[in-house]
């Protein structure tokens, strides 16, 4: 039987709900069980795909082209749970599938209420995941915080489902804030009290708390929050404020988070997995002496999550190359119009750029511009999905001559229109959902710096955009020494493209940051991170590179 284990959070939102599910996924693998993890989101949206990355952050794609909470991609960085359309569930997902129910005519006539036909289609979306994936432990992390309206019929089927499974099947752990009052110097307990008091109130009693503090806990703090909020003294676990996110799974392990879930849970460890692999990418990321400066030119730079893959995944290839990093954030917008000197001093120290995915023309030019520069000044470049449609258009511009070459998406009527609308785009009314979205094959092409990363002659990787290389250019790209170095077998799209010339300049359509992880780093960071690191070489003994 699949035990179950739900995640709540309290006091205030961006505690770090998926990150200690992701990592209590990690505890549960070390000890030897399988773990699927599904995300609830009680937000209207039927997905994010049409949230704006400054309302919601990055948008995850998983392999079958659902379009999902970013959370998933914390899943998928710690755990090796199967994630797929049927591990974000949203409000809007739950009530448009009882709505289609209900004129179907399921409900026979009925009165169709929350309780119990909205709380019984969570249930149900829920309980699919074990049905579809069989594995051992079901992580459950309910979205948003205890005492949002909009969490209500989720906190209510959790309920439902913890008496429907049993006592030692299921399993609430409630993460919270005690706040560091500086002004008195104390910590303060109370808005903790609240959150778990507000739960009760519901019906759910929490087994587990989990406490976000700047400073650790006192014995009377933790004898505090037990007594008053009706949880084991041992259950009331520090979840200490750490400088790299990767310390928390080897941080609760310290506090035997691990072996209060089981026993709780009435299991043993079934066998122990090492974790050996996972302190080394938290030795290196302590020691790491080099460092190397990554510029990521985006146009939602100003919110922290917007680009949360791509940030993870340089991590990731800075650890695979012993290396630090040193993520610096260009807003597009601020590059428009800049003099070649002015560019020399704004790029000053940066030993590799990336530019990521987006949508719209605000700041287009100010990434065109950047591409421009590491292609002339030979700084390592690495597009993603945009970021290769625009080192496309300014390879045009300004190699091929094409003067106002565009994409389809920013001109229109473009004269050059070197990036073009999909044809299955062309008459797409509705927006969610219906990119280019999910794995697709790619066929890699010999002798390229991207064949020599994978290792491979065919890839795999996810997509989720609507406009693509226009083919019709292909020929002439090459002839001035473009190299399509990838391409999808079916329509022949071009998926991957280099510069001849150039030191390392790959761009992709897909979005590769989504199958990185610190232990097992995606290839391309991993070598995108390799050349940052030779340019910064190249630039202090200038002698051993020419």
């Amino acid at each position: 039987m699949t035990k179950y284990i739900f995640v709540t959070g309290g006091v205030v939102s961006s505690l770090g709900k998926g990150i200690a599910a992701a990592s209590i996924g990690k505890l549960m693998e070390w000890n030897g069980y399988k773990v699927a993890m599904i995300k609830c989101d009680p937000y209207i949206n039927v997905d994010p795909g049409t949230m704006n990355p400054y309302q919601h952050g990055e948008v995850y794609v998983t392999d079958d082209g659902a379009e999902t909470d970013l959370d998933l991609g914390h899943y998928f960085r710690y755990t090796n749970s199967p994630l797929g359309r049927i591990s974000n569930v949203t409000t809007g997902k739950v009530y448009q599938t009882v709505i289609t129910k209900e004129r179907r005519g399921d409900f026979l006539g009925g009165t169709v209420q929350v309780i119990p036909h909205i709380t019984n289609e969570i249930k149900s979306e829920i309980r699919d995941v074990v049905k579809k994936y069989s594995p051992d432990i079901l992580i459950v992390e309910i979205g948003g915080t205890v005492g949002d309206i909009e969490g209500m019929p989720f906190l209510e089927a959790i309920r439902q489902m913890k008496l429907e499974e049993g006592a030692k099947n299921a399993l609430n752990i409630h993460l919270t804030l005690v706040p560091f009052i500086k002004a008195a110097g104390e910590i303060k307990t109370k808005p903790t009290q609240h959150s778990v008091g507000k739960m009760r109130e519901i019906g759910i009693q929490p087994e587990i708390l989990m406490i976000r503090t700047e400073i650790p806990l006192s014995d009377d703090a933790r004898y505090k929050i037990s007594l008053f909020c009706n949880v084991e003294k041992s259950c009331v676990i520090e979840a200490l404020d750490v400088p790299d996110i990767y310390e928390i799974p080897l941080m609760f392990r310290k506090n035997k988070l691990d072996s209060i879930i089981l026993d709780k849970l009435c299991l043993k460890p079934k066998k122990k997995v090492s974790s050996g692999q996972w302190e080394k990418v938290v030795h290196i990321r302590k020691t790491a002496k080099q460092e190397v400066r990554i510029g990521v030119v985006g146009k939602y730079i100003t919110l922290q999550d917007a680009y949360k893959s791509i940030d993870e995944a340089l991590k990731h290839g800075a650890i695979a190359n012993n290396l630090r990093i040193d993520l610096v954030k260009i807003e597009s917008d601020n590059l428009e119009k800049k003099s070649p000197a002015e560019l020399d001093k704004f790029f000053d120290g940066i030993d590799g750029i990336l530019v990521p995915g987006g949508f719209g023309v605000r700041g287009i030019e100010g990434k065109l511009t950047t591409a421009r520069y590491a292609r002339e000044k030979g700084v390592p470049y690495f597009g993603i999905c945009l970021g290769m449609q625009i080192a496309v258009i300014e390879f045009a511009r300004n190699v091929m001559g094409l003067k106002g070459a565009n994409s389809t998406e920013f001109d229109p009527k473009t004269k050059y229109p070197v990036i073009s609308l999909l044809s299955e785009q062309e008459h797409i009314k509705f927006l969610g959902g219906t990119m280019r979205l999910g794995e697709y094959k790619c066929a890699l092409k010999p002798g390229t710096k991207a064949r020599s990363s994978y290792g491979s002659n065919v890839i795999f990787e996810r997509h989720r955009h609507r406009y693509e290389f226009n083919s019709a250019y292909k020929n002439e790209f090459q002839r001035k020494g473009l190299i399509v170095s990838g391409t999808h077998p079916k329509g022949n799209l071009v998926e991957m493209i280099e510069i001849k010339s150039h030191p390392w300049f790959v761009a992709v359509q897909s979005h590769p940051e989504f199958k990185s992880k610190p232990d097992k780093v995606h290839p391309l960071f991993r070598d995108f991170l390799k050349a940052a690191y030779d340019y910064n070489l190249s630039k202090i003994m200038p002698d051993k590179f020419n």
